[in-house]
């Protein structure tokens, strides 16, 4: 007979003081772990029905494999992921891994094709809210923030009043490309720290299109052309000429230059001009930035085929140029995919940024951006207020790299290193024996998954301290790691809370020490996009009126338009007072409440997981808040719980959402309970006792649920560390008497 559950998940009535009712519900709080991963596997799905990402991207682009001789051919067909061999007791025990076993199915090309499954190894499963169990430690894969892919400008100051504008394109994968503007006013360019030499240069190996002097001026400047009948030497004068002009062939110097492209008219070459017998000369007007001239001036190449050589010799110096070699390496560097990538979230910000139409599958640099971006260097010098430079610090210009992002990046190298072995194998066995399990070494991809989970940079062995040091564990947010910044090169700014965090990074966690402003935290609400930018919702008002409308918006959506905070005054579903508090581009102004275009949805909207338990956090410190945080986790989970008498909302989420409670997989009646079992209609829920957790605290899981009771999905079936009744239970309430 089974000993009636002690214990009942009596939620304690809760009194809100609050002055404004949260109507938003809080959002699964592990999903910035959870949704990636499930999109990297794409486990359950279909191998017909799979998209392209994750595994099933990379293994589309690194097949099909040819042989060099092109004989045969290795194609990808689909790939499995099976049932785990132990399960998540054994691989603590048993200090094992647990994972999938990844199974793939080739097709080698040859007379009789052959058709193998192959086995690449096992990848591991995440349990809870984020973490996998690695060789018998749970651990968890931080997300990275990082630069976005995409065009960026910047302005440094120079001596006396002048500031000097360049500009960085820089692609998801390849070489990055710089544009500057010389002291002697010239554009210049770099490709990956090579040397330096003219943008025109660059433009003129890009694109045929581009490779006369006058083609280049047309991109740039407007022309017009001058009838030569009936116009005098002064209507010339100090013009620029488009091409270069010559006498026709029915004059006595034939073929002799009058005027170069990109030269202004002289006295003497406008009477020459006029005297020449020529009908028409295409002209500048007034040159208002004399850039594109003095930077052909600078070129010192003619033609497409001389720019790709003169490119051929910066970025391969010592070698002979050879014109075929030159056109190989330019078409390697910036058109092949493999090789050069913007990526979908480079092709969105180079759109945004010029307000182009190219499909973001264009994965690769067009010229028409490399014009672009030289145009908005013009804007920018001329001071034209359309242009603006890029704060790097903005989250409109930062992104973040989840776990599916940073998984496929690292297993890549693998299954490169698994082409050039099947490459070398397939020159070296005969047709005969050739077969996939024989072409392929399994160990290369094996390895990869393992450094990644195992060993990786952004790979961490759990915070188990208590339920709220795992949860704020798993929502951490990185610049350290592969690609991203040095703590010791790492300056002010970047460390530094900026107005892009507001809703979206919380302002107050972070670490103290050579960490701080580089570890931080995603706030309560905040969310990933499509590109990987942090999103945080509002409510949409119009007129004064507050609609149910909630609009996800990024940082860079957010800087021309009026946010209302959620503690502005409401009534009848409209703004009350005349003139309200809002935030506009960086500042705070006074503006009438019919201006109001969005609304905070909660107070605690701004702050993380952490700070948000904090009760009367405005009345504190930031370094005291800052310090709270962090101390909250590293409570030490009593054995006798008490929940808090005074909180803010966020305990029974927090407790929820951290990986030490167990909820019901689905709503059922409770047929069994005991102190090692909960049993809801056949599921099995096996408790832990006095197990030791990573940090050497220990979880002891009491059941809350009686035989007979009804449970939804979702809810708690039973208490683990630092919690009471479903609540986070850190402490004590210290109480006085009267």
């Amino acid at each position: 007979m089974p000993t009636p559950a002690i214990r009942k998940l009596i939620p304690s009535q809760v009194r809100n003081f609050g002055q404004i009712q949260n109507e938003f519900e809080l959002p699964d709080l592990t999903s910035i772990q959870t949704a990636p991963f499930a999109r990297f596997m794409q486990y359950g799905v279909d191998a017909r029905d799979r998209k392209d990402q994750g595994i099933e991207e990379i293994l589309r682009e690194i097949f099909p494999i040819e042989s060099y001789d092109k004989q045969f051919k290795l194609e990808y067909v689909r790939y499995e992921l099976g049932k785990p061999r132990y399960n998540v007791t054994e691989c603590r025990q048993l200090r094992l891994t647990y994972g999938r076993p990844f199974r793939v199915t080739f097709r080698l090309n040859k007379e009789q094709p052959i058709e193998e499954e192959v086995y690449l190894g096992d990848i591991p499963i995440m349990i809870g809210g984020g973490e996998f169990i690695i060789n018998g430690a749970e651990r968890v894969v931080v997300s990275q923030l990082h630069r976005s892919p995409g065009v960026d400008f910047v302005s440094t100051a120079e001596p006396g009043e002048r500031r000097n504008f360049s500009c960085r394109i820089i692609p998801e994968r390849g070489s990055w490309i710089e544009l500057n503007v010389s002291k002697r006013e010239s554009l210049g360019v770099r490709i990956d720290q090579s040397g330096k030499f003219s943008a025109m240069t660059l433009l003129r190996a890009m694109d045929p299109n581009y490779s006369t002097d006058a083609a280049l001026l047309r991109l740039f400047y407007p022309t017009h052309s001058i009838k030569l009948s009936g116009s005098s030497a002064a209507d010339l004068l100090g013009k620029i000429s488009v091409d270069d002009v010559v006498y026709g062939v029915k004059h006595e110097r034939v073929g002799e230059i009058i005027v170069e492209a990109g030269h202004a008219i002289t006295q003497k070459a406008a009477e020459e001009l006029i005297e020449s017998g020529l009908k028409t000369v295409e002209v500048i007007d007034k040159l208002e930035d004399p850039l594109i001239t003095t930077s052909l001036v600078d070129d010192g190449t003619a033609s497409h085929q001389e720019a790709l050589l003169r490119i051929y010799q910066r970025l391969r110096p010592g070698n002979p140029p050879q014109l075929d070699k030159a056109i190989d390496l330019f078409k390697e560097k910036f058109f092949d995919v493999n090789r050069y990538r913007l990526g979908r979230v480079g092709r969105f910000r180079i759109n945004r940024k010029f307000n182009q139409d190219i499909p973001d599958d264009e994965m690769t640099l067009r010229a028409e951006d490399f014009v672009n971006a030289i145009r908005y260097l013009l804007k920018l010098r001329a001071a034209d207020p359309s242009a603006h430079v890029d704060d790097i610090d903005n989250l409109g210009n930062r992104r973040l790299r989840t776990i599916d992002e940073l998984a496929v990046e690292e297993i890549r190298k693998g299954f490169l290193k698994l082409r050039r072995t099947v490459q070398e194998r397939m020159s070296l066995k005969d047709a005969e024996d050739m077969s996939p399990r024989t072409l392929i070494n399994p160990k290369s991809v094996s390895a990869a998954i393992e450094y990644f989970f195992g060993r990786g940079e952004l790979s961490q062995v759990v915070d188990q301290t208590n339920p709220l040091a795992m949860l704020t564990h798993e929502r951490r947010l990185s610049a350290l790691g592969p690609g991203g910044l040095n703590r010791k090169r790492a300056g002010f700014e970047v460390r530094d809370v900026h107005i892009s965090h507001y809703g979206r990074i919380c302002p107050i966690e972070t670490p103290e020490g050579t960490n701080i402003g580089l570890i931080s935290s995603l706030s309560i609400f905040s969310k990933v996009d499509d590109y990987g930018f942090l999103i945080t919702p509002y409510r949409r008002v119009k007129d004064g009126k507050v609609l149910d409308e909630v609009c996800w918006l990024r940082a860079d959506e957010e800087s021309d338009i009026y946010l209302a905070p959620a503690d502005t005054p409401i009534e009848k579903g409209r703004i009350r007072d005349e003139r309200v508090l809002a935030r506009y581009k960086s500042d705070f102004v006074m503006i009438p409440g019919k201006q109001v275009e969005y609304l905070d949805i909660a107070p605690c909207q701004m702050v993380g997981v952490s700070a948000g338990l904090i009760p009367f956090l405005e009345h504190d410190d930031a370094n005291r808040a800052l310090m709270g945080s962090n101390m909250q986790r590293q409570a030490v989970p009593l054995l006798i719980t008490e929940a808090p008498i005074v909180g803010t909302g966020m305990e029974r989420a927090v407790a929820e959402n951290s990986g030490m409670l167990i909820r019901a997989e689905k709503a059922g009646k409770v047929t069994y309970v005991d102190a090692d079992v909960i049993e809801v209609e056949g599921k099995k829920y096996p408790l832990t006792k006095f197990a030791g957790l990573n940090e050497r605290t220990c979880q002891n899981q009491k059941p809350l649920v009686k035989v007979g009771q009804r449970v939804k999905r979702g809810e708690v079936l039973c208490d683990g560390a630092a919690t009471s009744n479903g609540e986070l239970a850190l402490g004590r309430n210290v109480l006085v008497a009267f």
